[in-house]
């Protein structure tokens, strides 16, 4: 059972990303790679619509907020 659940949460947000006008691999490989260190306060910032528009704002990849 809970491989299913996490099979539809990885098809939920790859099909978000799409529907943002994201490029699936892109956004997960840099959600991934935040993720460790990013303040969950602020896990918001990680959806992919804000993540769409944090990256139409900055192109350039961020460097990863300190703890």
């Amino acid at each position: 059972m809970k491989g299913l659940h996490r099979a539809a949460l990885l098809y939920s947000l790859v099909q978000s990303a799409k529907l943002a006008g994201v490029e699936p691999w892109a956004y997960l490989k840099d959600v991934l790679d935040r993720l460790p260190t990013h303040p969950h306060s602020r896990i918001g910032e990680l959806l992919p619509r804000q993540w769409a528009a944090a990256r139409a704002a900055d192109p350039s990849p961020a460097p990863a907020p300190a703890p």
